[in-house]
C-alpha cells in the first residue's frame, strides 16, 4: 500500500474522530488550540495504536489464512465503511459534551478507534505495508483532523457530521474493492 493510499486511507478512518471533536466543539463555550489538541490527542493516539495491535493480532493468524486475506480485507473494509454510512444517516445523537477528562476521552477515542483495529488486521494480510508508515500516517492525519473538526464545531456546529462519516465510510469501501480487485489481478498493484 502506497502513501498516498495510506492517506487517503488516514482520512477515511478519522471521519469518526472528525465527527466525535465537531460534536466537542459544538458544547464548548470557548474553543481554544489547547482544547482541540487534546481532543487531537486521544484520538490521534488512539487511531495509530489500534491498527498497530491489529496488525500484531493478524500477523499471528496470518499463515493459516494467507489464501483468503484479501477476502477478508474487503469484507473488515466494506462492513466499517457500510457501518459508517449507516451511521451518517442516523438520526440518533452521540452521546457527547465539552468534558476533555481521562474517563471521558478514553471511551470516545476507543469508540472511534476500533475501526482502525479491524483495517491493522487487513494490513497483516497485504505485502509490502510499512506498518509504522501506515500507523504515522493515520495517527497524525487524524490527530489534526480532530483539531480541525473541534473548531468547525465550535464556529459552524454540526452541519458536517454525517457528511464526513458518509464519506469516510465511503473510501473505506473503494479502498475494500480496489484490495479485491488487485488480489484478482482485475486492477492492475
Amino acid at each position: 500500500m502506497g502513501i498516498v493510499e495510506l492517506f487517503i486511507l488516514a482520512v477515511g478512518l478519522a471521519m469518526d474522530a472528525f465527527a466525535v471533536s465537531v460534536c466537542k466543539g459544538l458544547f464548548m463555550e470557548k474553543c481554544d488550540l489547547r482544547k482541540a489538541a487534546v481532543c487531537g490527542v486521544w484520538f490521534g493516539g488512539f487511531q495509530a495504536l489500534m491498527p498497530l495491535l491489529g496488525y500484531f493480532i493478524g500477523y499471528q493468524f496470518k499463515r493459516y489464512i494467507t489464501s483468503i486475506d484479501h477476502w477478508i480485507a474487503f469484507g473488515l473494509l466494506v462492513i466499517i465503511g457500510v457501518n459508517m454510512i449507516r451511521e451518517s444517516f442516523s438520526e440518533e445523537e452521540e452521546e457527547t459534551d465539552n468534558c476533555l477528562g481521562i474517563k471521558t476521552m478514553f471511551v470516545l477515542a476507543v469508540a472511534t478507534s476500533i475501526d482502525a483495529l479491524a483495517v491493522g488486521v487487513t494490513f497483516a494480510f497485504l505485502e509490502n505495508t510499512n506498518i509504522v508508515a501506515a500507523i504515522a500516517i493515520i495517527g497524525i492525519v487524524t490527530f489534526f483532523l480532530s483539531i480541525i473538526g473541534v473548531k468547525i464545531g465550535n464556529v459552524f456546529g454540526a452541519k458536517y457530521k454525517g457528511k464526513a462519516e458518509f464519506a469516510g465510510g465511503a473510501i473505506l469501501i473503494l479502498l475494500g474493492v480496489k484490495i479485491l480487485l488487485e488480489h484478482l489481478g482485475i486492477l492492475g498493484a
